[in-house]
Order: C-alpha cells, then sequence, then structure tokens
C-alpha cells in the first residue's frame, strides 16, 4: 500500500482540560483510519479502468475518506492544552469585527451553527475572492464546502468527537473547545492566506 500520507502525531493533545484520554485516543485512531483509506483508495484507483462503475464509486469514496483526514488534522492543530493567544491577532481581530461586527458577535454565531442539529463540522473560512471571513457547515466530509475558502478555524461536532464525555451535552463540549483553541495557530493560518494575497497582488 502507497503511503503518500501519514498521520500525524496529536498525542500532545493528551491532558487538555475537559477532553478525557480515552475521548481523545479513540479519536486519534478513528483520524489514522481516514489516513490509510486515502492510501488504500489512492493504491485501488490505480486497478479500476477509468469510465467503469467501479473506478466512479472509489472517485466519490476518495473525497469523503481525504476530507475526514484533512479536517481531523486542522481540528486537532488548533487545540492545544496549553492554549496560547487570545481572540486572534491584530490581523485576525479586525477581520472578524469586519465581517461579523465584533468578536462576540463572531463567537455567537460561530456556537449557534456548531449547535446545529446534525453531525458535521462547523468552519471559519477565509474567502481570498470577496476578502472575507465566513463561518461555515460542513455536513459528512463531503458536502457543504465553501468552494475556494481557506479553513482557519474548524470544530468537530460528530458525535465521536464528545459523546464519551458529555452524552448529549453538545454546548458543553464547544464550551471545552472554546478553553482549548490555540489561537497563536488560528492566527497563523490567517496571516499566511494574508501573506499569499499580497504576494499575488
Amino acid at each position: 500500500m502507497s503511503d503518500i500520507y501519514k498521520p500525524k502525531d496529536f498525542r500532545g493533545l493528551l491532558g487538555t482540560s475537559g477532553m478525557s484520554e480515552a475521548l481523545l485516543t479513540n479519536h486519534f485512531t478513528l483520524y489514522e483510519g481516514y489516513v490509510k483509506n486515502t492510501n488504500a483508495l489512492l493504491d485501488l484507483l490505480q486497478t479500476k479502468e477509468v469510465g467503469t462503475p467501479e473506478y466512479a464509486e472509489l472517485k466519490r469514496r476518495f473525497g469523503w475518506e481525504w476530507n475526514g483526514m484533512r479536517l481531523h488534522e486542522y481540528y486537532f492543530g488548533n487545540l492545544s492544552p496549553s492554549p496560547k493567544g487570545r481572540d486572534g491577532g491584530d490581523l485576525l481581530a479586525a477581520s472578524l469585527k469586519k465581517d461579523f461586527g465584533s468578536f462576540e458577535a463572531w463567537e455567537k454565531d460561530f456556537r449557534g451553527v456548531g449547535a446545529m442539529r446534525g453531525i458535521g463540522w462547523t468552519i471559519l473560512s477565509y474567502d481570498p475572492v470577496a476578502g472575507r471571513l465566513f463561518n461555515g457547515w460542513v455536513n459528512e466530509h463531503d458536502g457543504g464546502h465553501l468552494s475556494g475558502s481557506i479553513p482557519l478555524l474548524v470544530l468537530d461536532v460528530f458525535e465521536h468527537a464528545f459523546m464519551l464525555d458529555y452524552g448529549l451535552k453538545r454546548a458543553e463540549y464547544i464550551e471545552t473547545f472554546f478553553r482549548a483553541i490555540d489561537w497563536e495557530v488560528v492566527s497563523k493560518r490567517f496571516d499566511e492566506v494574508s501573506k499569499n494575497e499580497n504576494k499575488s497582488s
């Protein structure tokens, strides 16, 4: 099997307040499954003829596995047992205020998206075309992405992300998530977007 993608080591998140070791360990294992399946599908696709039903179904499945892998990397990457920064850096804070009115208004909207019924992801994304931020909802892994937008902050609201510790109390899990956000990471993602835009303009 090819190993184009390798699972990242997120064990440094163990000890994050409000997230048990069992919850995180199970979540890491699930993420590693997405990495394994992404690689396996890349291999399988080499064995199928383009235009066949088998090829088509594998292609459809690939997007689901790949997005499951990548969204988990964003999610784990913007968490920390010792989060740094607060409310993002100056550039991100100014953009949140411009697009939502205030940091508090952005946070209320982000929490509201995360609390919606159903499984999925809540994502603060940047649209480089309009130069603005959006809070979006991704259902499953491959439905609802804002095409061309760049994820800055990702919240996993599939049941596996919280039910072991919180049962049906999703709001409590979201509160824990907010306490664990590493705003330095989120700000760095936004700063990278801004640098790339300045280079291309």
